[in-house]
């Protein structure tokens, strides 16, 4: 039995989850942005909150697509050349995202005391906007802890 073909579905399983989260990641940074204006936290804050979720969003997406690399590179014939190919695509994506996480965080990633991956700051994204929305929807009642 031949499960290069099973894991090749598997690795373009994967590159579509990582694209996918990019897109998804995009429409949200997008809507979150535009929730910023409208709450009127000004432009610097909506264009602050779209940066970081978008730079959230590739941030996940890269760590997926690598994944994809590693599944498809070690489940196919092994050969150097694809070892090079794989190491090469790895180091690209890895300084794609420690440069997205620096850009984001402000600070070099190995300064901070716990790693933070996209999926983490897009959540925190979100529930920053959630506890904005309802700041402004009930300025008289007390603040949910």
């Amino acid at each position: 039995m031949h499960v290069e073909p099973v894991f090749t579905v598997v690795a373009l399983g994967f590159e579509a989850i990582g694209a996918l989260s990019m897109i998804i990641g995009f429409i949200i940074a997008i809507i979150l942005g535009w929730r910023a204006l409208r709450r009127g936290e000004g432009g610097n804050a909506a264009f602050s909150v779209l940066r970081t979720t978008l730079g959230a969003a590739i941030l996940l997406g890269l760590e997926v697509l690598v994944a994809a690399d590693l599944i498809r590179t070690i489940t196919s014939k092994p050969s150097i050349e694809d070892a090079v190919i794989l190491g090469i695509i790895v180091l690209i994506r890895t300084i794609l995202s420690m440069s997205i996480q620096i850009e984001i965080e402000g600070m070099l990633p190995w300064r901070r005391a716990m790693m933070t991956s996209g999926g983490q700051l897009i959540g925190q994204a979100i529930a920053k906007d959630r506890s904005a929305s309802a700041a402004a929807r009930a300025p008289d009642e007390p603040k949910p802890l």
